[in-house]
C-alpha cells in the first residue's frame, strides 16, 4: 500500500509541476526577468557553459561571442519547444550571412537529442544539456524551470531579451534586426 501511495503521490507531483510550466507556458509569458534589470553574472554562466553537441563534441559558447546570440533551452519531450523549434530553423537559415548564431540547449537525453537532430533539418547546433543546466534560468526569473526558455545575447554578450514561452517567426526576426541594427 505504502509504495502506490508514494507512486501516486509522484504522479500528482509530476502533474502539478507540469501544469503550472504548461499555463506559464500556454500565457506565453513574455520576460521573466527584464533584460535591462539582469545581473551580468547570470548570463556571464550560461556563455560559460561547454556542453558536448549531439556528436559527443564539446562546444563552448564562448566561440560565438561577437554575434547575436540566441540560446534556446528545449527538449524532445516538450510539445510547445517542438513548436517553435521550425521557425528557429527558418530564422537561423534567413541570417546565415549575418553575425547571428542560434544555439539549442536540449534538457534531454544525449540520444534523444541525436534522434532529433537525424529527423528534423535544424541548421545549428544542439548541444546536451542537464537538469542543472536548466538551472541557470533560475536567477533569470524562470523559477519552475520551464520550457521552452530563449535567451538572447547581443554582439557583447549582454543579456538582451529573455523569453519564457515559444518565440515566433516575427517576434523572434524582430528581436534579432533590432540588435544587428544597434
Amino acid at each position: 500500500m505504502k509504495g502506490i501511495a508514494g507512486r501516486h503521490l509522484i504522479i500528482v507531483a509530476v502533474a502539478v509541476f507540469a501544469g503550472v510550466a504548461g499555463f506559464l507556458v500556454s500565457r506565453g509569458t513574455s520576460d521573466p526577468a527584464p533584460a535591462a534589470q539582469v545581473d551580468p553574472a547570470a548570463g556571464n554562466a550560461i556563455l560559460a557553459l561547454t556542453l558536448p553537441d549531439s556528436s559527443g563534441e564539446l562546444q563552448a559558447l564562448q566561440q560565438w561571442r561577437g554575434r547575436v546570440l540566441v540560446v534556446n533551452f528545449w527538449a524532445t519531450w516538450c510539445p510547445p519547444c517542438l513548436t517553435e523549434i521550425p521557425d528557429f530553423a527558418a530564422v537561423s537559415r534567413s541570417f546565415a550571412e549575418s553575425p547571428v548564431q542560434f544555439v539549442g540547449l536540449g534538457i534531454d537525453k544525449a540520444e534523444s537529442v541525436r534522434k532529433f537532430r537525424e529527423e528534423h533539418d535544424v541548421p545549428y547546433p544542439l548541444l546536451i544539456g542537464t537538469p542543472q543546466t536548466l538551472e541557470l534560468t533560475t536567477v533569470l526569473g524562470n523559477a519552475v524551470q520551464a520550457l521552452p526558455y530563449t535567451i538572447i545575447f547581443d554582439r557583447a554578450g549582454k543579456i538582451a531579451h529573455i523569453k519564457l514561452g515559444t518565440l515566433n517567426r516575427s517576434e523572434l526576426e524582430g528581436k534579432i534586426r533590432a540588435l544587428l541594427d544597434e
